[in-house]
């Protein structure tokens, strides 16, 4: 249907393969609305204005002026919202629970009829863009995609800086007498038109209803009569000297890392053949002939992606990019000239030998098989995917276009290969040998880079008929592709939750066939328990070690399986090593019997060693530089008694390991097991303990002599307010993460489900409080915590210290605690029957796939508890809460008595006072030298009375012990 030049699709909740009773994915409704005009519109003179309106026009409307009412209301029954600005899109949705699904609508359409984007807010939503921009700078991802853009041609709009900061939005503009507040009402006149919009909804009333609904609500969107723009007349944006270069790239994560880049014709018109994902599907095969598997046999690369993301910067009306990108070793990269000397030899050979038709059908049958069977997607997520696709398709093809092949046309695929050539390729080395190389700085992210010329010998290696390495040819035949979808006849009465079915010495098994969502799949975990694994911080390095020289070992003979849709994943975990399998199950037993034979013979060279090594020394690195995840890691060693930092296991590292460590540790974890297992889905209950008989039969191992506990146990924190303050291990980064847990100790199942409830009544609030009114950062959020049994809450705040101390943070969290108890004592009876039902709704929409279902219950196993009613319970628990419960449990956690951590790890800038510090150092770069040691920092002024942690092993060392604790009552 159309409204006034508004294209909408309407999608009706059909309940397919489910029982009739189950209602749980009907409960949500969604809609998502597509402005097809992005970040390449951007006026010259004020860089991010898209997406600085994508921000304002959510402050308000004139028909429902409250600046945050409709984020409130969509809190209130369970909704959510987002929205994101792309080069040529702009894209909003939210979900929000059936019933008020049309309230919503009225409320969201507002925004594109007459938005109210207050001049009031503009410095405050300048501050929110700011602080996403600095959020941005650390990814090298980012920084590489700008310096991209800034190759091509003078006048073509991905030159533009998209992100927009400060400067570009209000200080320039403030020197230069620009009005921001007239520009952006200009801005949302000339492009929030109706006839640039697609909008979809989703809901369970009837077609009839949507069509009415939609006609009412969105007819006033107004049509400006200007033609979309077009940048059609731009063509070849990348064909310039600068692009066909080499470029030397200091990254902030430490890698090797060499990207081959050519620039395309835009494809979006070829999405029935979908030309780049068939040739990307050849380069990033990793079976035997393909371009890693060779490289790994040089222990040159570990990694290899390629493609297009079919969308954005990739992929837009101007061009499209083709990209591979290669993770180096540090012998590759000394030899990353010959790396991409083999990419070219693979790209020459797809050229000689043209495209292929069955490897093309092949992947077009993976495709449909995946779409057949598919699970059911998140109504936000569809009308999301299906806005986007109005856009790119035709409309018999808006459900399908992104997902599936239709069309082999050979002469489209060639014309594309005959352009992936060395002459039109850019070639770029991100590594940290690069520092001090590189005098080049990008203006926005500042990323240090070098431009050179293609070295001369190889240049002319690539411009005449160079060999083709023999070693490079198409995949095999795929041996793990489906073809039987039956499902199976149970053999074992239905059940509602997991049995055990399998209980040995050696271990047990837990089974529940799939009656539910009825698809011909399985999913099978393994958790391998081990008492070797906490032992040290070098046994935690050792079980790394290993399960990545396991999944390396498995990637070449796994990879069929892989692109057949059949997913395995080796994890290292707190307790021993975890196996998870999953997708079809005509042959999904080969797969999990080829991890087995390796993980029962496994082996390795001393050369595959030392390169796993040296990659998991940058892994670790690279985690402890991200603020987010150091807070985080710092947070768990602090409460959980014996869990080993990161940067012990860093520093063990950098230590030393020898293979006989490996070699001894790995016979000892075989050697002594307890193995749990739970499959879930289209097989049978033999199947399932066939399963186990398998792991067990194949392993030979002993059981073990005493149970080993699969939990740690938390510490006891002392009645007070206590700080942990670290600095930054990134001296380039002025992002602060400042988290403030606290603890409620161990707690009933009823307990639980209040503290989530009090978190539920925090997030609009926090949100409205810290972010919209005191700008402190642009992530915000209360969180629930579950340490080991022990619960709690925390609210964290990304900030920057370029703005703000982290312990101004701090207070203001406390500020806002403060404020949230005055606002509790005034909560209405409505609107915590509203909280509560939309925390039930949540929980009985938990299962909208069988995936969800099988994570869930995975839980319950892996922390031994066992509780598989759990939802059901807290179900239960949540209907028998009132008002008075709620606020007393808030009073009791912020009670005199209470237990409070602050956890800051803090950003360089001159609010941390330490801008000589930092101009001392240098602009960008670690702290992390050969002996990589915690910066912990006192207090300053704003906490002086605050005790704080010098050291956490000397300060965890004098705190009691919580008893292990289970949540079941």
């Amino acid at each position: 249907m159309e409204v006034e030049g508004l294209a909408v699709e309407e999608a009706w909740t059909e309940p397919t393969g489910k029982k009739e009773d189950d209602e749980s994915t009907e409960k949500m409704s969604a809609a998502a609305l597509c402005v097809t005009v992005g970040s390449f519109c951007d006026p010259e003179d004020l860089p991010g204005l898209a997406h600085f309106l994508e921000h304002m026009v959510f402050l308000g409307s004139s028909k429902y002026p409250d600046e945050n009412g409709f984020d409130v209301f969509l809190k209130k029954h369970g909704g959510s919202e987002n929205a994101s600005t792309d080069c040529e899109r702009t894209v909003f949705y939210f979900d929000i629970r059936q019933q008020y699904f049309k309230a919503a609508l009225d409320r969201w359409a507002q925004f594109f009829i007459h938005p109210l984007m207050i001049r009031d807010a503009i410095d405050r939503e300048v501050e929110a863009i700011d602080n996403e921009y600095q959020l941005a700078k650390p990814c090298d991802t980012n920084r590489w995609e700008l310096l991209l853009g800034s190759l091509a041609r003078p006048g073509y709009p991905m030159r533009k800086f998209f992100w927009g900061n400060a400067e570009t939005l209000k200080h320039k503009p403030k020197k230069s007498n620009i009005d921001i507040y007239t520009r952006l009402k200009d801005f949302w006149q000339n492009y929030y038109s109706a006839p640039y919009m697609n909008l979809v909804v989703q809901s369970k009333e009837t077609l009839n209803t949507l069509e009415n609904w939609v006609t009412e609500i969105f007819s006033q969107i107004p049509n400006n009569g200007l033609p979309k723009p077009s940048f059609d007349h731009l063509t070849d944006p990348f064909d310039t000297p600068e692009f066909h270069k080499l470029y030397r790239v200091v990254p902030v994560s430490n890698i090797h890392l060499l990207n081959i880049t050519w620039a395309l014709p835009p494809q979006e018109r070829n999405y029935r053949v979908k030309p780049l994902r068939y040739i990307s599907w050849l380069v990033g095969h990793e079976g035997k002939g393909s371009i890693l598997s060779f490289l790994r046999k040089k222990l040159w690369a570990v990694a290899l992606s390629g493609g297009n993301a079919e969308t954005g910067f990739e992929q837009n009306s101007i061009y499209s990019i083709f990209m591979i990108s290669i993770t180096l070793t540090s012998e590759g990269y000394e030899h990353f000239y010959e790396v991409a000397h083999v990419v070219f030899q693979y790209m020459k050979m797809l050229q000689k030998v043209g495209p292929d038709k069955r490897i093309w059908k092949e992947i077009q049958k993976i495709n449909d098989n995946e779409f057949s069977f598919q699970d059911q997607v998140d109504p936000i997520t569809y009308v999301e995917n299906i806005c986007e696709n109005m856009h790119l398709f035709c409309k018999q093809d808006f459900l399908t276009g992104n997902q599936l092949l239709f069309d082999y046309k050979p002469e489209v695929i060639a014309n594309v290969l005959d352009l992936l050539c060395p002459q039109r390729a850019n070639l770029c080395l991100l590594s940290t040998n690069n520092e001090g190389k590189c005098p080049l700085k990008e203006r926005w992210f500042e990323t240090q880079y070098s431009v050179e010329d293609i070295e001369q010998y190889w240049a002319a290696v690539w411009a005449f008929d160079f060999e083709i390495n023999l070693d490079l040819h198409h995949p095999e035949e795929n041996e793990y592709l489906a073809t039987d979808f039956s499902l199976k006849a149970p053999d074992f009465p239905e059940v509602d939750y997991p049995v055990k079915v399998l209980n040995t010495p050696q271990g047990c098994m837990w089974y529940k066939k799939d009656n539910k969502f009825r698809k011909p799949k399985v999913y099978v975990h393994f958790h391998l328990i081990s008492p070797q694994v906490q032992q040290s911080a070098e046994s935690v390095v050792l079980l790394d070690i290993f399960v990545s020289i396991l999944s390396l070992n498995l990637s070449e003979p796994a990879y069929g399986a892989d692109t057949a849709k059949l997913e395995y994943k080796l994890v290292a975990g707190e307790h021993g090593l975890i196996i998870r399998v999953k997708g079809f199950n005509h042959k999904l037993p080969l797969l999990l019997q080829l991890v087995v034979d390796h993980l029962s013979d496994f082996s390795f060279t001393s050369g595959v060693f030392e390169m796993v090594k040296e990659e998991l020394k940058k892994t670790y690195f690279n985690m402890l530089i991200k603020s987010e995840v150091l807070a985080k890691d710092l947070c768990h060693v602090i409460l959980e008694h014996g869990k080993w930092p990161i940067i012990d296991k860093y520093q063990r590292l950098l230590k030393g390991i020898s293979a006989e460590s490996l070699s001894s540790f790995v016979k000892a974890f075989k050697s002594q097991l307890f193995v749990e297992g739970l499959a879930q889905g289209n097989l049978t209950c033999q199947e399932a303990k066939g399963f186990l008989r398998c792991v067990v039969a194949k392993l030979q191992f002993a059981p073990l002599a005493h149970p080993c506990p699969v939990q740690f146990r938390v510490v006891d924190l002392p009645n007070t307010h206590l700080l942990c303050k670290v600095k930054t291990l990134n001296k380039g980064d002025a992002n602060s993460e400042v988290t403030v847990y606290y603890q409620a100790g161990a707690r009933s199942l009823r307990e639980c489900v209040l503290t989530e409830l009090l978190v539920m009544h925090m997030e609009e609030p926090c949100f409205n409080f810290l972010r919209t009114k005191e700008t402190l950062g642009y992530h915000v959020y209360p969180a629930y915590r579950n340490n080991s049994g022990i619960i709690g809450f925390s609210i964290s705040v990304t900030t920057q210290a370029t703005k703000h101390n982290s312990e101004f943070v701090d207070k203001k969290i406390e500020e806002f605690l403060l404020y949230f108890e005055e606002k509790m004592k005034l909560l209405t009876e409505d609107a915590f029957h509203a909280q509560v039902c939309s925390l039930i709704n949540a929980k009985e929409c938990e299962d909208t796939f069988l995936g969800g279902e099988m994570d869930r219950h995975w839980k319950e196993i892996i922390s031994q508890q066992y509780l598989f009613d759990r939802l059901a319970c807290e179900i239960e628990a949540l209907k028998s809460l009132t008002k008075e419960d709620l606020i007393e449990w808030f009073q009791v956690l912020r009670g005199k008595d209470r237990r409070t951590l602050s956890i800051h790890v803090v950003g360089y800038g001159e609010q941390e006072q330490d801008s000589e510090f930092a101009a001392v150092l240098g602009v960008q770069g670690p702290l992390l030298g050969e002996h990589p040691q915690l910066m912990f920092l006192p207090p300053s002024s704003y906490m002086k009375n605050t005790a704080f942690i010098r050291h956490i092993k000397d300060f965890t060392s004098t705190l009691n012990l919580l008893p292990y604790h289970k949540i079941l009552q």
